[in-house]
C-alpha cells in the first residue's frame, strides 16, 4: 500500500465550514484499455502502472494528501486473458490505495459476475449510480463518502447509456447524479463525479451539473486539459492510462475548489517496485495459463470454407527454394524479435506474441508456449501468409494478404512503431522481385509512417 490514509464513510462527520485544512489534492486515471506497461517496442512511451504509482509517491513525497480514483475502462476485452489482465490492473490500484473506480465500458463488458469477484476479492472500490443488472440490483454503490484530510468528500460514477448490455441497464447519468446527491445526508466538502462519457456527452453533461464540484471523464480520445464550466471544473485523463489529471486545492470561492493539470507518464518516472512485483506476478499466471490465441481477444474465428492447405509452413519451407531471400530474413531483426521479449519476460504475455511469432491463431502457426520454439520470430508468412498450399504446389501462390509491403503497419504501427517509416524501414529487408515498388499506401490516407 502506498500509504493514502482514507476513511469510506463520512455519516457522523463534523460541520468542516471552520476547518483550516485543504481539500485533498484527487489523483484521477482512466481509460487504461489493458495497458498494464507500455509495449516497450520503442522509446518514448508513456503509461503502465509502475509509473503511475511513481507518480502518486512523488506527489505524497511533496507533502499532499491524495485521493486516488479511476474513472473506468481498465479492461479492453472480455476473453479469459483478459479478465486475468484487469485483476492485475485491480491488484495495482488496490496497491496504490484506491478509493474509488467508476465502472465503464470495459468493465461493464466483462459482467456482473466478474465485477463483483473484483469487488469482492480483490477489494477494488467500484463506485456506479446508474447501472444495474437485468433483475434490477444496483453493481456497486453509487458514491462512496470518503473521510480523507479531515474533509468528506463525495464521489460519485456514472457511465454513458450507449455502453448498455443485454444483461447490464445504464440509465440516465444526470438525473444518476442528482438523485445521488440528494441522498447525501450532513456536510460534504465536494462532489466529484467520474464520468465514463465520450466528449460530446461528457461536455453537455458538465454544463448541466452546477451542483458538483469536479468532474473527470473518459474516454474522450484525448485528455482535456481542466476547463472551467461554471462552478465546476472538468478535465479527462485518458487514451491508455498514458496521463494522469491532478487536482490540487487552490481555487476561489467563485471559480470553484480545485486547480488542475495533467501529468504524462513518461519515462522521467521510475518504475515502482511494488508495481513491477505486481507485474512479475501476473507474467508468471500467464505462463500458468498458457492462453491460446481464442483464449483472447487479439483473433476473430477463422471462416468457413478456407481453401485447401491454408496454413503455415515455416521459414525453413520458404528457404527450400527462395534461399536468397531466406537468407535476408535470416540476418533481420525479424529472425530475433523473439529474443526481444524473451529479455524482458514478456514471451508469456500474448499481447507481446501476437507480433513476435509466426502465423497467431493462425491453422499451424504459433499456439502456445507449449509447442516450443515452433513458429517463434516473426518469419516469412507473418508478411506473406500461410503459404503450405505454396509449398505443396508452387503453381499456387500465397495471396492471405493483399500484399506482404501492406501488412507491415499490422505490428509497425502508430503506438508500437511510431517512428516507423516504410521508405526507410524496406531497404533493410529488400528481397525478392518486388523490392522496387512504391510504399504501399497507409490506411489513414497518408504517406506511411
Amino acid at each position: 500500500m502506498i500509504g493514502l490514509v482514507v476513511t469510506v464513510g463520512c455519516d457522523g462527520c463534523s460541520d468542516r465550514s471552520t476547518n483550516d485544512r485543504p481539500l485533498p489534492t484527487i489523483v484521477a486515471s482512466g481509460d487504461t484499455a489493458g495497458w498494464i506497461v507500455p509495449c516497450g517496442c520503442a522509446s518514448n512511451q508513456s503509461g503502465g502502472l509502475p509509473r503511475r504509482a511513481s507518480c502518486v509517491k512523488r506527489l505524497i513525497a511533496s507533502g499532499d494528501v491524495l485521493l486516488l480514483v479511476d474513472v473506468g475502462g481498465a479492461p479492453v476485452g472480455t476473453s479469459s486473458y483478459d479478465r486475468l489482465k484487469f485483476e492485475a490492473i485491480a491488484k495495482g490500484e488496490v496497491i496504490m490505495g484506491i478509493a474509488a473506480h467508476n465502472i465503464g465500458a470495459g468493465e461493464v463488458a466483462l459482467g456482473t459476475d466478474c465485477l463483483r469477484d473484483a469487488a469482492g476479492r480483490l477489494k477494488l472500490p467500484l463506485v456506479s449510480a446508474n447501472t444495474r443488472d437485468r433483475q434490477g440490483r444496483r453493481l456497486s454503490e453509487p458514491l462512496r463518502m470518503i473521510d480523507v484530510a479531515d474533509h468528506c468528500v463525495a464521489v460519485i460514477g456514472v457511465l454513458d447509456p450507449r455502453y448498455a448490455t443485454d444483461r447490464i441497464e445504464v440509465t440516465s447519468p444526470h438525473q444518476a447524479v442528482l438523485d445521488t446527491i440528494a441522498t447525501i445526508r450532513g456536510p460534504c466538502d465536494a462532489v466529484v463525479v467520474l464520468a465514463y462519457l465520450p466528449e460530446d456527452a461528457l461536455r453537455r453533461f458538465a454544463e448541466t451539473l452546477p451542483e458538483v464540484d469536479l468532474i473527470i471523464g473518459g474516454p474522450t480520445g484525448q485528455t482535456i486539459p481542466p476547463t472551467r464550466l461554471g462552478p465546476t471544473l472538468l478535465a479527462s485523463a485518458t487514451n491508455q492510462g498514458k496521463f494522469l489529471a491532478v487536482f490540487s486545492p487552490g481555487g476561489t470561492e467563485r471559480d470553484g475548489k480545485f486547480v488542475g493539470r495533467i501529468v504524462e507518464l513518461d519515462e522521467s518516472f521510475e518504475d515502482d517496485s511494488a508495481q513491477v512485483d505486481n507485474i512479475k506476478q501476473f507474467y508468471e499466471l500467464l505462463a500458468q495459463h498458457d492462453f491460446r490465441p481464442e483464449q483472447t481477444s487479439f483473433v476473430s474465428p477463422l471462416p468457413e470454407g478456407l481453401p485447401r492447405g491454408f496454413a503455415v509452413a515455416g521459414s525453413k519451407r520458404c528457404a527450400e527454394c527462395h534461399e536468397e531471400e531466406y537468407g535476408v530474413w535470416h540476418d533481420s531483426k525479424h529472425r530475433r524479435a523473439w529474443d526481444s521479449l524473451k529479455n524482458k519476460g514478456a514471451h508469456v504475455d500474448p499481447d507481446c506474441q501476437r507480433c513476435h511469432v509466426t502465423g497467431y491463431g493462425m491453422p499451424d502457426g504459433f499456439h502456445s508456449l507449449a509447442q516450443g520454439d515452433m513458429r517463434i520470430n516473426v518469419g516469412c508468412e507473418s508478411c506473406h501468409g500461410p503459404s503450405q498450399a505454396h509449398c505443396d504446389n508452387e503453381t499456387v501462390h500465397t495471396t492471405h494478404y493483399d500484399g506482404a509491403k501492406n501488412h507491415c503497419q499490422t505490428c509497425h504501427d502508430r503506438e508500437n512503431s511510431p517512428e516507423f517509416s516504410y521508405d526507410t524501414y524496406w531497404p533493410k529487408i529488400r528481397h525478392g522481385d518486388q523490392q522496387d515498388e512504391p510504399a504501399p499506401a497507409d490506411p489513414t490516407g497518408e504517406k506511411s509512417s
